[in-house]
């Protein structure tokens, strides 16, 4: 799968990680992909279920390793 961007939200909170996945997405053209990083739990499912609830679509969910993890999203168009 093709990234068009991606973004590093270690360290971030929620609703920060929300926030600031919203305005990648919002710099992006419809049907590119974002890749964001976390490594705050919450964040896990707080980004996907917002983005989804945006009409974006949640591409991939997955742990890359012991503390962080990968939310890919295509940009909804």
């Amino acid at each position: 799968m093709k990234v068009d961007q991606e973004l590093d939200l270690k360290g971030e909170v929620c609703p920060y990680t929300f926030v600031k996945t919203k305005l990648a997405l919002e710099m992006m053209e419809p049907g590119q992909v974002l890749q964001v990083i976390v490594d705050h739990l919450p964040a896990v499912e707080n980004v996907p279920r917002s983005v989804t609830n945006e009409g974006h679509e949640v591409l991939n969910v997955g742990q890359v390793n012991d503390t962080d993890w990968e939310i890919v999203i295509r940009k909804a168009g």
